[in-house]
């Protein structure tokens, strides 16, 4: 039976759900990635006052942008101002990460209505095993329904399910694999239904540049292009052996099977997280004593966090780690192996004041994070009363 798998990526996610509650912003460039300060404000005649990326000052980065902020060069990830350089008139907005888990949660729910075999890859998008809908409906028909009929069909009843229960627009891939429908979701944005099968890779997928492989990163990808491979065409039609040469048997193999279009990974519809973390990158460079005050605050509120996060999805953990950016961009981390998990917010600050004593601390600091690893559900924890027992014999750590 051939497979049959999609590719679901929500349009410009935050700013879509930004634009839901500020309908007027609609067609302009708006940025999401700005403080709180930044919310609008409700002027006396009702309508709204928008802080613009001109009159910003700091080191944030945007979060996300609307496809009309993208059109002038905005993307997420690019620092602030970079961005105002580029769309001064873009409209800035806070994110509120809430809202948009809350969204998530919604579309997620519409989409399991019509197929339930979803694998979850982060707020914003997912796979979906839509073989036993596309090989078993329509069969019965007379005479039965073309598969590629039927894969448009329910495509289009997944889109129609989300924009009915969130009011917003995704774009979908259906190709015979997960590392294609990825690609294929992206060719036809925004609002996109793009069907592909191994024979449409010549056209479709060919022609782009390697760095559209999810798994690609800037790094290799320049290797490919000192190579002289800009392609990934030319990738699929390369030599074996030189690849192995730049990059190991390994991942050499694993290039060529991907830019043929060759992927046998299965949609998991569950995985358990490596890890759990909390950071921050602060406005302005923060000093370990000088702003000893402001960073404790800051770091205790990290590690509520955490344990928030933990409790909520049910996981306690072992190991505790801290994260530093220093001024010079260097980063240093630092962990902690407890006697046993917890998921307890105090014993994780004591664990986390532990790590940041055996920081270097003479430099001013970018950024602050805390992360939990080792992690093992509540119900499979080895002994009751494990997560007590990990709030014993740490003193507590004195503010960073």
């Amino acid at each position: 039976m051939p497979r049959w798998i999609a590719h679901l990526d929500m349009d410009a996610f935050y700013a879509s759900v930004e634009l839901l509650r500020y309908p007027e912003l609609r067609g302009r460039p708006v940025v999401v990635g700005g403080r709180r300060a930044h919310q609008p404000e409700v002027q006396p005649d009702g309508t709204r006052r928008y802080a613009l990326l001109r009159d910003y000052a700091g080191r944030g980065v945007a979060t996300t942008s609307t496809y009309e902020a993208r059109a002038l060069g905005v993307h997420s990830a690019m620092g602030l101002m970079k961005a105002a350089a580029l769309a001064p008139d873009a409209v800035l907005l806070p994110a509120d990460f809430d809202e948009y888990r809350r969204y998530s949660r919604l579309f997620k729910a519409a989409v399991a209505e019509v197929a339930p075999v979803i694998e979850n890859r982060g707020i914003d998008e997912i796979y979906i095993d839509l073989t036993t809908l596309i090989e078993t409906e329509g069969i019965e028909d007379d005479p039965p329904l073309d598969p590629l009929l039927r894969a448009k069909t329910v495509a289009q009843q997944i889109k129609d399910r989300v924009r009915t229960a969130t009011g917003l627009s995704c774009s979908i891939g259906i190709t015979p694999n997960k590392l294609l429908s990825k690609i294929a979701s992206e060719l036809d944005k925004p609002d996109g239904l793009t069907l592909l099968t191994h024979a449409d890779v010549p056209l479709r997928i060919w022609p782009l540049p390697p760095r559209r492989i999810n798994g690609i990163g800037p790094k290799a990808a320049a290797r490919l292009d000192a190579m002289g491979i800009r392609t990934i065409g030319e990738l699929a039609a390369s030599d074996p052996l030189q690849l192995t040469d730049e990059f190991g048997a390994n991942y050499a193999a694993w290039l060529l099977d991907a830019a043929n279009g060759r992927d046998e990974r299965p949609v998991e519809t569950h995985s358990e997280p490596r890890s759990i973390s909390r950071e921050t990158t602060f406005e302005r460079d923060l000093h370990p004593r000088q702003d000893r005050e402001q960073l404790g605050t800051i770091f205790t509120g990290l590690c509520e966090r955490v344990a928030d996060d933990l409790a909520r999805r049910g996981y306690t953990a072992k190991t505790i780690a801290v994260k530093l950016r220093q001024d010079d961009f260097k980063i240093v981390t630092r962990a902690l192996t407890l006697p046993a998990h917890t998921q307890d917010a105090r014993a994780i600050r004591q664990a986390a004041g532990q790590c940041l004593k055996k920081c270097p601390l003479d430099r001013r600091l970018r950024l602050l994070g805390v992360r939990a690893d080792a992690l093992c559900r509540v119900e499979d924890l080895p002994a009751e009363g494990a997560m007590e027992d990990a709030q014993l014999d740490l003193p507590l750590a004195e503010n960073p």
